[in-house]
């Protein structure tokens, strides 16, 4: 039966998007706060993959952390997501292409496996393809030959997971989504990730959803009478209650207070009442 999720997944994910020649630095940081897990993707657009590597280098060496103490999660992009700084023969068959990113993944973030690879999206925005059966085909063998524990994807629909399910195609370990309060925080895709036992990553928690930190809802539950912290911040109360509805949250803040504050937040409770009307303030 293929690995799921163990007690070695985090229960905060520091995500490295946008960083660019602040990537090795920052991870570093992430890591010196107490982060323990680090997502990234081999795609230069967005992320600089190499850099996390050189940041997790600099925090080996100390004895900061070991290898062993992180969950190290990257993933495959298609070629439209991608830049000209391709990891991969664009001409080269697509599940050549998986093991070529996985190769070079590796050589980048400097270990011999990942905890978890991620197809960076499907190639449809409407439908589960051909070519995603061939790329989620070509990361079975990447997980089975030893270079990840478990595999994830990521953008993707109810209808996408719908249709992996129909084709009886195996489904992954981790979805990880942009998470919209106006969407009900992708309440559909929770479900399904909640009845197949999938581990729910949500992203952009706090900037697809700056309406609901100015909420007066958030307001009144950074007070000291509700959120038991007379410094609760908006961010907290949102990742608080991310967690409260069974999604492992990521932050890509380069404030090292606001990483100490999120990390914070994982201590704070809120009422369940708190919940439910979080969940339903924009949804």
């Amino acid at each position: 039966m293929p690995a799921r999720p163990s007690s070695l997944v985090p229960d905060f994910i520091y995500g490295t998007a946008w960083k660019e020649d602040r990537t090795a630095a920052l991870t570093e940081l992430a890591l010196r706060v107490g982060f323990r897990g680090i997502d990234t993707a081999n795609q230069r657009r967005h992320y600089f993959e190499a850099g996390v590597g050189q940041g997790l280098a600099a925090a080996y060496r100390p004895g900061l952390v070991t290898r062993d103490d992180l969950f190290l999660q990257t993933k495959f992009t298609y070629q439209p997501g991608q830049d000209h700084r391709l990891p991969y023969d664009p001409a080269a068959p697509l599940s050549t292409q998986v093991a070529q990113s996985m190769a070079s993944s590796l050589d980048h973030l400097a270990t011999d496996h990942l905890d978890s690879y991620v197809l960076h999206g499907p190639s449809s925005n409407h439908d589960w393809t051909d070519s995603d059966a061939e790329v989620w085909e070509a990361m079975r063998k990447e997980r089975d030959a030893g270079r990840t524990r478990v595999l994830g994807v990521s953008n993707v629909s109810l209808r996408h997971l719908q249709q992996m399910a129909a084709a009886r195609a195996e489904l992954p370990a981790f979805v990880q989504n942009r998470c919209y309060a106006r969407l009900g925080w992708d309440r559909a895709v929770r479900s399904f990730c909640r009845d197949h036992k999938i581990v729910y990553q949500g992203f952009s928690l706090l900037t697809a959803n700056q309406e609901v930190l100015q909420h007066p809802l958030i307001a009144n539950l950074t007070s000291a009478s509700l959120a038991a912290s007379a410094n609760t911040t908006p961010a907290q109360v949102v990742f608080s209650f991310a967690r409260s509805i069974g999604i492992l949250p990521l932050t890509g803040t380069s404030n090292a207070e606001h990483m100490k504050q999120d990390l914070a937040a994982r201590n704070l409770t809120l009422p369940p009442e708190a919940v439910q009307a979080i969940e339903s303030v924009a949804g």
